[in-house]
């Protein structure tokens, strides 16, 4: 019996847009799943999925070189256009042997720093014309969604020349002021590496590495923003502090305090998020913001980033914020309930005494 499966994932990717979700899962022996205001539904209405159902929805989707790099790399990230409708980050994986799939809403709607309910402060980096920017948190929290609204920013303030470099592409940018040449890992280059390294050739104003995922990268990105470039990445790490000791933990110890010292010298601030619920629903974003200011570049050189968290604290003035003393803001404004401020408070006793406890 023929089965078209394509029709098939068309329509739940659909039904994923429609009821608002953020992502589509499709595992063995389970019925489809959404995840709405990060809850997963499964659709009890849909048939269960067996593994040769799943690969039939995958690979309805995939060309024949994309079906080749998955199964022999057991794994692949790819971008999916809906007709125009909507657009999906994929992951395609393999779990106990059998195909497994997420795909990850992408909203047509670049939204804004004001719109995605980020610190104003923001602004004030997209004004930036040189330095190394970083958005950091755990995956699944925003950071993409960030840099795109700073980097779209950018195109409607700004007469430069935008390149991304990104696996897979997710938000596609309509140039304004700006030429904006988005390159997709396998697809307009071999890597990460080898794209930013070429960029350098190409005149560029603004570079955005999607992830930065290795010290070739990382080393490239830091070179690129000390010689009169604005780069903006992004890396999975939980705080500032953390961030930066990743970037120099990445590579050997007689490489490390160049490191330091070069980061020292660029890096012009790290926003690290977490989306909370909302208790009216959907989710918002608590930020910490680290400025790199002075007393930050010594800490970076003197590798004491133990100790940023004091220069966050009494930098408020300045724009900055811990995320503690963001979740207390939103519990005050009723956005988000004390119990998700203190689930996502790495220091509780600290959150506790700010909200007066």
């Amino acid at each position: 019996m023929y089965v078209n499966y394509l029709e098939q994932m068309e329509e739940l990717l659909t039904i994923t847009a429609q009821q608002g979700a953020s992502d589509l899962h499709l595992s063995a022996n389970r019925y489809p799943a959404i995840r709405v205001d990060n809850n997963l539904i499964f659709l009890t209405n849909k048939n269960m999925l067996a593994v040769a159902d799943i690969e039939g929805l995958v690979y309805s989707i995939l060309s024949e070189e994309q079906r080749a790099r998955y199964e022999k790399e057991k794994e692949l990230d790819l971008s999916y256009d809906l007709k125009e409708k909507a657009r999906f980050r994929v992951n395609i994986y393999t779990s106990q042997s059998h195909i497994a799939a997420a795909f990850r809403l992408i909203p047509t709607h670049i939204r804004n720093i004001a719109e995605l309910n980020l610190p104003n402060v923001l602004r004030r980096f997209t004004s930036l014309r040189q330095g190394f920017f970083l958005s950091a948190g755990p995956a699944g929290h925003g950071k993409t969604t960030t840099l795109a609204a700073m980097v779209d920013e950018i195109n409607h303030s700004r007469s430069d020349h935008i390149i991304t470099i990104e696996d897979p592409i997710e938000y596609v940018y309509t140039p304004d002021r700006s030429i904006i040449n988005q390159r997709e890992v396998y697809t307009d280059t071999l890597s990460f590496h080898q794209a930013l390294k070429s960029s350098l050739r190409q005149d560029p104003n603004v570079i955005m590495v999607g992830e930065m995922r290795d010290p070739e990268t990382m080393s490239t990105a830091i070179t690129a923003a000390e010689t009169g470039h604005f780069v903006l990445s992004t890396l999975h790490t939980n705080n500032a502090a953390q961030t930066i000791d990743r970037i120099v933990d990445s590579f050997p110890p007689f490489q490390q305090n160049q490191i330091r010292m070069q980061l020292a010298a660029t890096l012009v601030g790290i926003v690290s998020q977490r989306l909370v619920p909302r208790i009216s629903g959907g989710r918002i974003p608590a930020v910490e913001v680290l400025i790199v200011n002075n007393a930050a570049r010594s800490l970076i050189r003197a590798g004491k980033t133990h100790e940023l968290g004091l220069v966050i604290d009494t930098g408020l003035e300045d724009g900055m914020m811990s995320l503690n003393r963001s979740l207390a803001d939103l519990v005050g404004r009723r956005e988000i309930s004390m119990e998700d401020a203190l689930n996502y408070s790495m220091n509780v006793e600290e959150l506790r005494s700010l909200l007066g406890q």
